[in-house]
């Protein structure tokens, strides 16, 4: 009598889950673009502002990480659109019903497409990012922005320039998943991230602009700087800020994950 080996039921492992979320970044022609737009943006301003710069401009007191990196700004603006379609995308499309159903525990898909899309963001923008300084003080070598990576605070800055970028995505990564919705959380992003903390400056009380320091754009423009603001947070402490605005802002949609229906 012969028998036969019956297949070993799948099982879900979060390698495989990871494994998931990588394909589905990397098969969508969406996610190339746009990583490929904020890069493009990022080294041609840089590119743009080191063969315009002139020593006698009046930006010499400009931090030279801010000057270089300025196209960062725009390049977070489609970090964060992608951030927000990584999740907001698959309910619209309605994929997030397949993904929920082969992982039926749900949270493994959400730690998933954040780690994978992390991992992603942070290391095109950190590649982005030194080479766009690098080559922007090809031209800046004979001014008075002329520096190095190896000058005070310049690595830092050029690192934290893209962290920023990565946590205030993530943050857009977690809004799509609250929100359910695109053109929501492109909207809660722009009201509660951008233009709220601008709005609540002009309230004449001291607590409310110490608050605002630690808000994430804020934050984040600390992180690129290599040189201190004045009344601004410490690198550190803007860092955790903005690590914890992010990490909230997953928690919660989290906890809605699991209560609400796919």
């Amino acid at each position: 009598m012969t028998t036969t080996a019956l297949p070993r039921p799948y099982r879900v492992t979060p390698a495989r889950v990871l494994r998931s979320e990588w394909h589905k970044l990397r098969s969508l022609r969406s996610s190339w673009i746009t990583l490929g737009t904020a890069a493009a943006l990022v080294l041609g301003i840089g590119i743009v502002m080191g063969t315009t710069y002139t020593s006698d401009g009046g930006d010499s007191d400009v931090d030279t990480v801010v000057l270089v990196l300025y196209g960062s700004v725009l390049g977070t603006l489609c970090t964060v659109v992608l951030g927000i379609l990584v999740t907001a995308g698959e309910y619209s499309s309605g994929m997030i019903r397949a993904s929920l159903t082969a992982v039926p525990r749900r949270l493994p898909v959400l730690w998933a497409k954040a780690a994978v899309f992390t991992a992603t963001v942070f290391t095109a923008m950190l590649a982005t990012t030194l080479i766009t300084f690098l080559v922007a003080q090809i031209f800046l070598g004979d001014t008075d922005q002329a520096a190095s990576l190896n000058d005070p605070g310049v690595l830092r800055a050029v690192a934290g320039n893209a962290a920023g970028t990565t946590l205030l995505s993530l943050i857009a990564l977690g809004l799509g998943a609250l929100l359910r919705s695109v053109p929501g959380a492109i909207g809660a992003f722009i009201g509660g991230v951008m233009i709220l903390p601008e709005a609540l400056t002009m309230l004449p009380y001291d607590a409310v602009e110490t608050a605002v320091r630690y808000f994430p754009t804020q934050a984040s423009g600390v992180l690129g700087s290599a040189t201190p603001l004045p009344d601004a947070a410490s690198p550190g402490a803007a860092l955790l800020a903005l690590t914890l605005w992010a990490s909230a802002t997953l928690v919660a949609a989290a906890v809605l994950l699991r209560r609400r229906d796919a």
